[in-house]
């Protein structure tokens, strides 16, 4: 495989028919850019022959390691093979899985489930795949999100929700869907109850499907829902309020977009100009402006594991080091070991009595420093839980570990009454 590992290290994907072994579609990337390098055809059979000679031996491969690559492997309905090769610094196997269940995911919403479980015509599928790789190729690149490694949905704290909440809710009643929201930059600022009530992935994914797309002022766009409706597609009315904002009506056969006017538009929205500009200009900020955080903080992620939502900026004292997308890969990695290796990926049901000595044994609590071991050097990163919200905080060199614990408890009570 003999990949130069790095931050700069490259990505390849593959997609192939497991019965045939037939290779779908390639995307790679390298440095956190899509490139057009593909792997040579004998590299994609012998990644797959090996997975398909131990299921003929009922044995699962599911992941491997090489001295600078790591390969993961994963089957769905026994129709599609995806697997994923990384030889970027600091990868994970959580983070590789969880990035082809996301690449699956957008295979579905895009093309439905009964296309890829019942493949009549190999080279139609390909060609209807064509319509998935800008949004693949974003989960491959060094995003401004993380709901791909979360499986939360990235949402934008608004100085103004109230209003734009009420107005949204509104709105969504007079078109006639209960499924609506307002998304900027690939993130959500305020939506509806049925839209926050529907699954992974799709809750994650069409958002981030609008963050990959090419601005447009309206779009009528089919999509099935992988968990809520494979099969059968909808439809994905979008409609530009303002530059990078976003009206979104997930709906049925009504309403047409046509009947979307602009004077209509104009009489609900026209009055929330401003709180709707204000909205925008957070952008990757996620948090309102003025928010109080400690001068030590250079990015967070703030996760309700119950709500499945997530806030994550790196935008804090963006002028020093490191690079806003060092911080990004920073968080990122921390997310996926904290995740992996001390916190329970979902909050834990209440114990029995008699097994409080096991539940006291989960962590709420670590820290990393990465970087030189010398005092007053190498970034820290902390992460705390506390009930279903954990929080991950990058913080400047400056900040004493003696002190990292206090600091992330203060800002998730500042954090709290947010979400």
């Amino acid at each position: 495989m003999g990949e130069e590992g790095g931050p700069g290290g490259a990505v390849h994907l593959l997609c192939l028919a497991a019965s045939s072994g037939v290779p779908l579609f390639c995307r790679s990337s390298r440095g956190g850019v899509p490139t057009r390098h593909q792997l040579p055809f004998s590299v994609i059979g012998s990644l797959n022959g090996v997975h398909m000679f131990g299921q003929n031996l009922e044995v699962q491969l599911s992941s491997a390691r090489t001295e600078d690559t790591t390969v993961v492997w994963k089957s769905f309905h026994d129709s599609i093979t995806l697997i994923v090769l990384s030889s970027e610094e600091g990868t994970s196997e959580l983070k590789l899985e969880r990035l082809l269940q996301m690449v699956f995911g957008t295979m579905v919403l895009l093309v439905g489930l009964e296309e890829l479980t019942n493949i009549r015509n190999i080279e139609r599928l390909k060609k209807e795949l064509r319509a998935s790789y800008r949004l693949i190729d974003s989960f491959l690149g060094d995003s401004e999100l993380i709901g791909d490694l979360t499986q939360c949905v990235d949402c934008v704290i608004p100085p103004e929700g109230s209003l734009l909440q009420e107005a949204l809710s509104n709105f969504a009643k007079a078109t006639g869907t209960a499924f609506a929201s307002l998304v900027v930059s690939g993130r959500v600022l305020a939506a509806t109850e049925g839209w926050w009530r529907l699954g992974t992935p799709e809750a994650v994914l069409l958002p981030w499907l609008l963050g990959s797309l090419p601005p447009q002022t309206a779009r009528d766009y089919p999509v099935y829902l992988p968990h809520g409706s494979p099969t059968v597609p909808h439809r994905l009315l979008t409609l530009t309020l303002l530059p990078g904002l976003e009206l979104c009506l997930l709906c049925g056969p009504q309403p047409l977009l046509s009947q979307l006017d602009p004077q209509l538009l104009e009489s609900w929205w026209q009055p929330l100009l401003e709180p709707l500009r204000a909205s925008v200009l957070l952008g990757p900020g996620a948090l309102p402006a003025g928010f109080p955080l400690h001068e030590d903080i250079l990015g967070l992620l703030l996760l309700h594991l119950e709500l499945r939502r997530c806030l994550f900026t790196v935008e804090p004292s963006g002028d020093k080091e490191p690079s806003l997308m060092q911080r990004r890969r920073l968080l990122r990695s921390f997310y996926s070991l904290v995740t992996s290796t001390h916190f329970p990926p979902e909050p834990r049901p209440p114990e029995k009595v008699e097994n409080t000595a096991q539940q006291a044994q989960v962590p709420r609590a670590c820290y990393l420093v990465s970087g030189p071991e010398e005092p007053g050097t190498g970034w820290r990163l902390v992460a705390l839980q506390v009930g279903p919200r954990r929080l991950l905080l990058l913080l400047s060199p400056q900040s004493p570990t003696h002190g990292l614990r206090s600091l992330a408890t203060h800002t998730l009570q500042a954090l709290t009454p947010l979400f």
